[in-house]
């Protein structure tokens, strides 16, 4: 069949698809249809099973490699060393798992659970059915503030007007005119002969006949988009495997040169071979995995509590990386709901505070608050934009709501606003007549009786229009001749409310002895007297402008991309400080000629992307992340979710946000709140921040253990540690303090820093000398106490206490160590000692827990440790200092440079 049906006529359209206006399918006809094109309905995302999620977990580089090392320990014949790694990877694999578990959970509860219905012909009958059982042909009626349950072709319409934002992204509801025809192709936002699926009827009444369901509707064919952007890999996942490569080169590397080395000294093989396995197992860190795991796990905690739901745990690092925010306009950054702001009449302007459609707000003139008491121009203009109104405004409380056009809801609120009360208006002055609007000569005129004791007639539409329609003008609650200098001055005042993006109104009125028998506008909408404008937006969400703020000052560029007119785009782009120029917007249709390359350049220089299609949403995504951002796309409709996916931070916004919306992103709103966001970034920055403390901790630490070793093999020495205390070292010892670590309180200024370079890795500069000093450090302190026990007891037997002497001396170096690792250049005085409280009782436990392998006497034994006199104590003790003095003047050193 024919797929462009704007191109057909409403009767070609019904032939086509075999149907008829009057009796529309037949009960067999639509289920025979059902059986050939399945429900109207888009399939749930698929869940990934159990196994593919263990999948994932397993195939981790940093897994593989522990993975290795406990099958090769097996067949070393060290059960209790592979049976301790493989515990750690389980533990790692199932946190991981429980908690995208909870995200999943927390998704589903946001999912609407209704079923909504459609009004449909079948067999000449009028019948509600569920909109799943929808088939091309069905014969549809639609009235106001129905959704519009699949894509229709539409055949018949008055006064119709339906809300597309969550398919084109445009604020203003689209006028539908079915007698429309096109002859050429045209854009999903201009087919004024269509609707569809999941739309809102907000006027008028309409009915169509469905040419599309399910996955072949528009929304259909964006949510099978979906499908063809790639995962790809977050910032950390891809530096965490670099990480993995780097050590697992290394281990390669170490065992060789041990092996090597090993043989030159003519050594048992097999000892040589047990000992190149105390080294890899010293180099990889066992624990690095788990606490990454459970670091991201609170944070999905802390954001959860803050309104942020994030449903994969490494999507919470990557929100720290952000380096550009790309956000839809509409409901995001606005609230979504039109407001009048400004009033202009008997030459003077009026502005209306408040926002939204709750009544709460003042009109003042000239900074003064003005009443329909004390302006007789203000209760007329007021009264015409009421009363020419067919939308209902409900009020309960402080929350407010509107049934009908948001435009005609706006005008309600205003009218309340300027103390017409509504309920008063409606009782005094009943509608007698009407000239409904058309789009053809924009108005709309309805009769009112008891109104300057006469019947008049009240006229609002688009102001050109009006104005020319009209010989007098009010001015002082008197009629005067509007002459071409009053004419001038109201269309100057049009253009300047819509400079400022404002949607204008004219109102007007005519008085007459009796109701006009010919109810035309030719001879109705004529000699009128114009009564003034008002200027409408839909306005900001209040906390946005702060959060732009912060935004900029965290280097973080926030763009704004939207489905809506450049104009309106500009001015609330500029309002909010997203944009400071004109020539920083652009609109999406011309991107479509433009190269890859000259979309890369483009971005560069827009902040206000207007009337973008979706596929021009992810060609500004691509573009930014070709250009090294790190980009976050946040959104709530069905034209948000390709970009949403393709981003490296995909954002929904919960209340508002449909489902395709949810499904795709990687964290969802659950206040809609853009602030949040931000929020979101700097819990995501401690996150990495932490990261980088705990990594490099536990990579000094086991560089020191490596060091220990590996220097002791040369100078031919029996090694200062065993596997299983290596293993107890890393596992079990060190995971703890790294741990808390990981939940240290992010530094003041973290949101003044400018979001550090995607491909930095994890250990900068700085880092790496830290490690480098650190490392050596706690090689010394440990090997200085080894080699004063074998001087004191000598080998043989005496090689247990001095190996309980290198083992105590590592392990409180290592406890010490986690405390300069709270800062990279504050000393630990300057932070305070015990103001990150879980690591005080983490080195604690670390600490009782050396000394039970150390006295207990079955565990001693097992770990080949011996206990320790006063003398061994002071000496350990004394060395053990060395790594946090060295720490901490390290620092001293490098606030003296910087400075």
């Amino acid at each position: 069949m024919e797929k462009n049906w704007y191109n057909q006529s409403p009767d070609e359209t019904l032939k086509n698809l075999s149907t008829t206006k009057e009796k529309g399918l037949s009960h067999e006809e639509a289920q025979n249809r059902l059986q050939e094109y399945g429900e109207n309905a888009l399939e749930a995302e698929k869940k990934k099973s159990f196994g593919e999620k263990l999948k994932e977990q397993i195939l981790d580089p940093m897994i593989i490699i522990l993975i290795a090392a406990a099958i090769v320990s097996v067949f070393v014949g060290e059960a209790l060393d592979a049976g301790i790694i493989i515990a750690i990877v389980i533990v790692n694999a199932f946190l991981s798992i429980y908690q995208e578990g909870k995200a999943e959970e927390a998704i589903e509860a946001l999912q609407k659970m209704s079923s909504p219905k459609a009004k449909v012909i079948r067999d000449g009958e009028h019948e509600e059915v569920d909109s799943n059982k929808l088939v091309p042909g069905d014969i549809i009626v639609l009235e106001t503030g129905d959704i519009v349950p699949a894509d229709l072709r539409l055949i018949e319409s008055s006064n119709l007007k339906v809300d597309e934002s969550s398919l084109t992204g445009e604020s203003v509801a689209v006028e539908k005119h079915y007698d429309a025809i096109y002859s050429g192709k045209m854009e999903i936002g201009d087919r004024e002969n269509l609707a569809y699926s999941s739309t809102i009827v907000t006027y008028g009444r309409g009915m169509g006949v469905v040419i599309e369901t399910g996955h072949n509707t528009e929304i259909g064919k964006i949510a099978t988009s979906i499908a063809t952007v790639g995962e790809e890999q977050t910032p950390l996942q891809r530096k965490l495997a670099k990480l993995s490569k780097t050590l697992g080169i290394l281990v390669i590397v170490i065992c060789a040169v041990v092996m090597a080395v090993g043989l030159l000294y003519k050594h048992d093989p097999l000892d040589m071979f047990m000992t190149a396995i105390s080294l890899a197992v010293a180099a990889v860190p066992e624990g690095l995995p788990a606490i990454v795991t459970i670091v991201l796990s609170i944070g999905m905690g802390k954001m959860a509590e803050k309104n942020a739901i994030v449903k994969k745990l490494l999507a919470v690092e990557t929100l720290g990386t952000t380096t550009v925010i790309c956000s839809d306009k509409t409901g995001t950054l606005t609230q979504n709901e039109m407001t009048v702001v400004k009033v202009f009449t008997d030459g003077n302007v009026y502005d209306v505070s408040g926002t939204g459609y709750a009544p709460e707000g003042d009109v003042t003139k000239k900074e003064e608050v003005v009443t329909i008491e004390d302006d007789e121009n203000l209760k007329i203009l007021s009264s015409i934009a009421a009363l020419t109104n067919d939308a209902k405004l409900k009020v309960k409380g402080s929350e407010a709501s509107i049934t009908g056009d948001p435009t005609e809801g706006a005008l309600l609120t205003f009218a309340e606003k300027a103390g017409n009360g509504l309920e008063n208006l409606y009782k005094k002055f009943d509608r007698l007549e009407e000239i409904p609007f058309d789009s053809d000569r924009k108005m709309m005129t309805t009769f009112h009786d008891k109104i300057f004791d006469e019947i008049t007639s009240f006229t609002k539409g688009a102001p050109d229009v009006v104005l020319d329609r009209c010989s007098k003008i009010l001015i002082g609650g008197e009629e005067v001749e509007l002459d071409d200098k009053l004419k001038k001055e109201v269309l100057d005042k049009n253009s300047e409310f819509a400079r400022s993006a404002l949607r204008c109104l004219g109102y007007a009125y005519r008085k007459h002895k009796t109701l006009p028998s010919e109810l035309t506008s030719e001879v109705v909408e004529k000699d009128m007297v114009f009564v003034g404008l008002t200027g409408m937006i839909d306005p900001s969400r209040p906390e946005v402008k702060d959060a732009i703020k912060e935004c900029r000052s965290a280097g973080i560029r926030p763009i704004m991309i939207t489905g809506d007119y450049l104009e309106t785009g500009l001015a609330i782009a500029k309002d909010l400080g997203i944009a400071k120029s004109d020539d920083e917007a652009i609109m999406g249709r011309e991107l479509n000629e433009m190269s890859e390359a000259e979309l890369r350049e483009i971005v560069k220089k827009k902040s206000v992307f207007t009337r973008v299609s979706p596929e021009n949403k992810v060609q500004i995504v691509t573009a930014l992340k070709q250009n090294g951002h790190i980009a976050a796309m946040t959104g709530d409709g069905v034209n948000d979710a390709p970009a949403i996916k393709k981003a490296d931070i995909g954002i929904a916004m919960g209340i508002t946000g449909t489902d395709v919306a949810k499904n795709t992103a990687e964290v969802i709103l659950t206040d809609d709140n853009f602030a949040t966001i931000v929020n979101a970034v700097e819990e995501g920055r401690i996150i990495y921040s932490n990261i980088k403390k705990f990594v490099a901790y536990l990579l000094s630490c086991n560089l020191g253990e490596v060091l220990i070793v590996l220097i002791s093999i040369l100078m031919n020495l029996p090694v200062p540690l065993i596997p299983i205390q290596l293993l107890w070292l890393n596992l079990v010892t060190d995971s703890f303090p790294a741990l808390a670590l990981g939940v240290e309180r992010g530094e003041a200024d973290i949101m003044k820093e400018k979001p550090r370079d995607p491909d930095e890795p994890i250990l900068d500069t700085e880092i790496k000398i830290t490690v480098a000093i650190q490392s050596i450090a706690i090689t010394v302190a440990t090997l200085l106490a080894y080699f004063i026990g074998l001087k004191w007891y000598g080998l043989g037997e005496g090689l247990h206490h001095a190996r309980t002497m290198a083992f105590s001396s590592l392990i409180i170096c290592e406890l010490l160590r986690s405390y300069t690792a709270r800062s990279i250049d504050k000393t630990v005085f300057e932070i305070g000692v015990f103001t990150n409280k879980k690591l005080v009782m983490a080195t604690a436990f670390s600490f009782l827990l050396m000394l039970v392998v150390i006295y207990v006497p079955v565990l001693n034994d097992a770990f080949g440790l011996m206990d320790l006199g006063p003398r061994e104590i002071a000496v350990v003790l004394g060395s053990a200092v060395i790594p946090l003095l060295a720490g901490e003047i390290q620092k001293k050193v490098r606030f003296r440079k910087n400075k």
